[in-house]
This record gives structure tokens, C-alpha cells and sequence, in this order.
């Protein structure tokens, strides 16, 4: 029960995280940056989580899934996400429904790589 009470205050406060980064960068653009920037954000801390559970022993296993399920589980917006590549294509949009799919994921596994090389290059492994 107290793993459940860890991951639901996580995903409290990552939700809210969320909906204020999200509207902040997208601010009226068409192109979902919002969701694409909180996802980008969101794969790279969680990188940083991880690696640094595994390479440094810094957080708890406590501490990483209050993190990783709980924070960041609110904080990213893969079902969001894959509502609005759908909607571009039902708009018609293919070249942003292409490019909002190629950016997303590459970028996302490009920040979780960023977020093991920050830890490595820190000494922790």
C-alpha cells in the first residue's frame, strides 16, 4: 500500500508538472511542441533516474519508483501523444503527423541516452 501511496503522489504532482510545462511551450502553436518537449523532458530525467539507481546507487528503490512510475509516469504523455498523431493524420496533415512521430521517437531515445551519458561522464560509471 505505501508503494501505491508513493506512485499516486508522483503522479500528482508529474500530471501538474505536465499540464503547466506542456501549455507553456506549446502556446498556441499547431505542432504538438508541448507534448513533444514534456516527452523529450520526461525521457531524459528518467534516464537520469535510472542510471543513476544502477551506476550510483543514489535513490532507494522507494525513492526511484515514487520517481519513475509515480513523477514521471504523470509527467509524460505517450496516450497524449498518440491522440494528436492520430488527429494530424485525420486532419490530413501527413508531413506533421511524420514528423511529430520521427521527432518523438528519436528524441525521446536520444534523451534517455543523454541522461546515462550525464551520469557516466559524472563518475558514475
Amino acid at each position: 500500500m505505501q508503494l501505491w501511496l508513493l506512485i499516486g503522489i508522483g503522479g500528482f504532482f508529474g500530471s501538474i508538472f505536465r499540464f503547466v510545462l506542456s501549455g507553456w511551450l506549446q502556446n498556441g502553436l499547431s505542432f504538438p511542441l508541448g507534448t513533444l518537449g514534456v516527452n523529450f523532458i520526461g525521457s531524459f530525467i528518467l534516464g537520469l533516474v535510472m542510471y543513476l539507481s544502477e551506476f550510483r546507487g543514489l535513490f532507494s528503490e522507494e525513492m526511484r519508483i515514487f520517481l519513475a512510475i509515480g513523477l514521471l509516469g504523470g509527467f509524460t504523455t505517450m496516450s497524449t501523444f498518440s491522440y494528436e498523431s492520430f488527429r494530424l493524420l485525420e486532419q490530413g496533415e501527413t508531413s506533421l503527423f511524420t514528423l511529430n512521430v520521427t521527432a518523438t521517437v528519436v528524441l525521446t531515445i536520444l534523451a534517455v541516452y543523454l541522461g546515462k551519458v550525464a551520469v557516466i561522464n559524472l563518475g558514475g560509471g
